[in-house]
């Protein structure tokens, strides 16, 4: 098989969810994508690496499953800004061992994730690699002015977590809050996905925001995870988010924003480290399966 005869698979595949995204109106097989957002809308974009030995291993994940998690993985940035899906570019290095029958299964997988959530596949780049190498742009829509940032969590504000965690050893398939996060949109007053830990993005969060968090409970916690885990594991891809007191958010109640130490985020009165999973301090570290 070819890059010709792929292109052609991968184009015939997308489409069930190319139909659906109204606004794409130039797809697959040109040279680049055309998408018409509503009137009165922001875009978003982002994009997310998925590399073979860094967030996988190729005996740890079927084909689908990888493509999964390669798309989740950008769906759960777009939910942390409370933005609706539009479409995606993937852009796939592929080794020698990733056979045709490898390459069909992750395809399925990627688009099986992104169709469920209205998320056209519009185009992308193929190449050779020395190990699989997944790149995913995605593109999503929100009100004007009305996007989830990480910067405007407030003293007083209620922080809560989508969902239990524990970490990449503990977490299966990656579930995208898509819907959650449109929920939040002028509700929430900061808001980001848990990628890398909760103790760290919650610091991060915090020190965007010039605000100090006090967590006065433990997380939920996904079956057999330790509190540990939870706070520094990473891949959980839940949201982390703030809401002033007074507002009905979904959601698990876990603290408060204070005045304080901007960054700073203690544990029932203990001061958490501020690490999770960081790339370049974790070298050695072979990531999630």
């Amino acid at each position: 098989m070819n890059e010709l005869e792929l292109v052609k698979r991968i184009g015939r595949w997308a489409r069930p969810g190319a139909k659906r995204a109204r606004e794409l109106i130039e797809g697959i097989g040109d040279d680049a994508a055309v998408w018409r957002p509503r009137a009165g809308e922001d875009l978003v974009f982002t994009t997310d690496l998925f590399v073979e030995g860094v967030h996988f291993r190729r005996r740890g994940l079927t084909a689908e499953e990888a493509g999964r998690r390669a798309m989740g993985r950008s769906l759960s940035d777009l939910a942390a800004m409370g933005a609706r899906p539009g479409f995606c570019l993937v852009s796939l290095g592929l080794a020698r061992w990733a056979d045709q029958e490898w390459v069909g299964g992750f395809f399925r997988g990627l688009i099986g994730m992104a169709d469920r959530f209205g998320c056209a596949l519009a185009g992308g780049d193929l190449s050779e690699a020395r190990v699989v190498v997944c790149d995913v742009m995605a593109c999503g829509a929100v009100k004007k002015g009305m996007a989830l940032r990480r910067d405007g969590a407030r003293v007083g504000d209620v922080i809560y977590v989508s969902g239990a965690l524990g970490g990449w050893r503990r977490r299966g398939e990656i579930e995208p809050r898509i819907a959650l996060g449109r929920k939040l949109v002028g509700k929430a007053t900061a808001a980001m996905d848990l990628s890398d830990g909760l103790a760290l993005d919650l610091y991060r969060l915090c020190a965007a925001s010039g605000v100090e968090a006090r967590l006065d409970r433990a997380p939920p916690l996904l079956e057999g995870a330790t509190i540990e885990e939870a706070l520094h594991a990473g891949e959980d891809y839940e949201l982390v988010y703030t809401a002033p007191a007074g507002v009905r958010v979904p959601g698990h109640r876990v603290g408060e924003i204070v005045k304080g130490k901007a960054g700073r985020v203690t544990l029932m009165g203990r001061p958490l480290e501020r690490h999770g999973y960081e790339h370049f301090e974790s070298r050695g570290d072979s990531g999630s399966d």
